[in-house]
């Protein structure tokens, strides 16, 4: 964290952060310093979505040495439009709230709005409006607001038996950066960097989303926050049905290799928490259709299984039950801090590979 000497928030006062952090930053939004955020008029006909949600103590903040509060403020965005990639929606903006100690610097806030800012204008969007507030412990919540084109939304609802699951994305990368800072594993040196950089920033599918949702080529998704086995067993129970997973998944390259390295199979660093990929869900003769439509823009996606009626949800050649990775709240695996050798062992088990 940043010296005791640099001013703090508690300096600052209500009015000072307004006037000397945030108005230079968002005076150019329009509706700035209002109590309601004005987000982009709507020019055509669309069904607006909105999601809420918190953000937990980032993996890399806790366990991985990078205090910095520009992570939390990256995460933050990412987990709230990650939600909006699962309907296939337009970003329109986010309205943030931040509780804050008095003793955070000035320095701190800034670094996390920066995290915000950058992470929103990566996603083609940006801070509408929102709210600070002093108070122990820091929270950190936001709201996403999205368009979709009328009848396009993605639900969670949707698939038939038979239908195919496609993970979205490039899963892992957070898991083996763990891996890497736990001594399992080793890279060289641009490697690690480029595993470390993608574990610190997440990116949310909302391309992937809107692609899938515009040309009618998905018929239900939901973004993986809690581990690929939390998102099809809901996806299962939504629409009354089970999975058979195959258990097989291509990493990324940096990301195989720490897996081979540390013992793992390629499914289980697929199988995690903490990238913000996307399962969509296409009928069997689309999934070609889809898949090349995301290459085009530079999305990875593969099949990993198919939509049974017996609701069962298996994985492998074995169809062995499924008994994967879930982080759930109000469970001893909701995520709220841990050793990351404990946490590692938690979440991948024993080596295997």
């Amino acid at each position: 964290m940043s010296g005791t000497t640099e001013p703090r928030l508690g300096d600052l006062g209500e009015r000072g952060i307004q006037e000397y952090v945030l108005r230079p930053r968002y005076d150019g939004v329009e509706g700035f310093g209002d109590d309601s955020a004005l987000l982009a008029a709507l020019c055509s006909p669309s069904e607006l979505v909105a999601t809420t949600d918190s953000c937990p103590t980032p993996v890399v903040v806790e366990l991985m040495g990078e205090p910095d509060l520009y992570h939390a403020g990256w995460l933050l965005a990412t987990i709230n439009l990650s939600d909006l990639a699962a309907t296939g929606a337009e970003p329109l903006g986010l309205v943030a709230a931040y509780t804050l100690s008095k003793k955070t610097t000035v320095r701190d806030f800034e670094r996390l709005l920066d995290g915000v800012d950058d992470c929103c204008a990566e996603h083609g969007t940006r801070i509408a409006g929102g709210d600070t507030r002093d108070g122990e412990p820091m929270q950190l919540t936001a709201t996403a607001i999205g368009r979709c084109a009328p009848g396009s939304r993605l639900r969670r609802s949707g698939a038939c038996a038979g239908d195919r699951l496609l993970l979205v994305g490039s899963p892992g990368y957070l898991w083996a950066a763990a891996l890497l800072h736990d001594g399992r594993a080793t890279l060289p040196e641009p490697a690690r960097d480029e595993v470390r950089r993608r574990a610190c920033r997440p990116t949310a599918q909302l391309k992937a989303g809107q692609v899938l949702a515009a040309a009618g080529l998905a018929q239900a998704a939901m973004d993986v926050s809690d581990g690929l086995f939390a998102t099809v067993r809901a996806l299962c129970e939504a629409n009354g049905l089970g999975a058979a997973v195959t258990g097989e998944y291509e990493l990324d390259e940096p990301v195989a290799e720490v897996a081979r390295q540390s013992g793992f199979l390629p499914f289980d660093l697929a199988q995690t928490w903490g990238d913000w990929s996307l399962v969509a869900v296409a009928r069997a003769e689309d999934v070609d259709l889809a898949t090349k439509a995301l290459r085009a823009e530079g999305i990875v996606a593969q099949e990993i299984g198919v939509f049974t009626a017996d609701r069962r949800i298996t994985v492998g050649p074995a169809a062995r039950p499924w008994r994967g990775i879930a982080q759930e709240r109000f469970s001893d695996s909701s995520w709220h801090g841990d050793n990351l050798t404990h946490l590692i062992t938690a979440m991948l088990g024993a080596p295997r590979g």
